[in-house]
């Protein structure tokens, strides 16, 4: 199998170079030896320093100040190759859990319309769980688990959660993992903060179960018929302002749970990440 490239590019001038450094060193492990345990890929991260060269056949992932509004962090060239943009928010460290996310999923599925049939699921109460029926489901690796709180750690850089394939297993296995942290802990669970998006082939049209506020139910969307092109890029256009402006100002007793519950999760993930060293 090939190799893929992804290069992870400063725009802003903003971030030293020691960060970007580490950051793409954490992200390269994260690819060559926790994402290949579940996905056939087979990639490498390594960091640009020059914004003004990017070789050949590298899919990069820039970090930017601001994305125009609708506008999320997948794209596509004019050549039909992928590429990222991640905001990079002074201060915080949120970026470098997006740049995992959009490679991650650049790598699972790098044209973003990649399609798993399972069980159809609906919302039931503060829940939401398999109903009778089908769904095709866009394979977004790192949707359903995205929050803060499931992040886990590499070489103290914060990295995305992301789903396992069996993740749309019809029911539940012992032992088997549906997202790398075990913080899924059976198939088509939607964590707070998370979202899954999927064919209603009833309607044809795309939908998805979007639970932006953790204190609130989760919600169902419809998000019309597919256009025909990337359906990853569908499915941004109507949510991604939605995502970014929920991790907006959460307070400081909330961000102490977080940062308590994700210790734990990065040291039972570091433990099962060692055993396949």
């Amino acid at each position: 199998m090939l190799a893929t490239k992804i290069g992870l590019v400063d725009m802003t001038g903003t971030i030293d170079t020691q960060t970007m450094a580490a950051a793409a060193a954490a992200l390269n492990i994260q690819v060559t030896r926790d994402l290949p345990q579940f996905w056939p890929v087979n990639a490498t991260v390594s960091y640009i320093a020059n914004k003004h060269h990017i070789p050949q056949g590298v899919w990069p992932v820039q970090i930017v100040k601001t994305l125009p509004p609708g506008e999320g962090g997948f794209h596509m060239t004019r050549h039909n190759q992928p590429y990222a943009k991640v905001i990079a928010t002074p201060g915080s460290d949120e970026w470098t859990v997006d740049a995992a996310h959009e490679i991650i999923e650049m790598l699972v599925d790098p044209n973003g319309n990649r399609l798993q049939t399972s069980n159809a699921i609906q919302i039931v109460g503060n829940d939401v769980k398999d109903a009778v029926g089908r769904f095709e489901y866009l394979v977004e690796a790192c949707d359903p688990c995205e929050a803060d709180p499931y992040t886990y750690q590499i070489d103290g850089i914060r990295v995305s959660d992301f789903i396992t394939p069996h993740f749309y297993d019809p029911g539940p296995t012992a032992g088997v993992r549906f997202s790398f942290t075990g913080a899924i802990q059976r198939p088509r669970q939607i964590l707070p903060g998370g979202y899954i998006s999927f064919i209603n082939v009833q309607t044809s049209e795309v939908q998805q179960i979007l639970w932006v506020d953790p204190n609130s139910p989760p919600q169902l969307r419809n998000l019309g018929p597919a256009n025909g092109g990337s359906l990853r890029l569908h499915v941004e256009i109507h949510t991604h302002e939605l995502v970014r402006k929920s991790r907006k100002g959460p307070s400081q007793e909330t961000v102490a749970e977080r940062h308590a519950y994700r210790r734990k999760l990065d040291q039972a993930a570091e433990a099962r990440a060692a055993l396949y060293v």
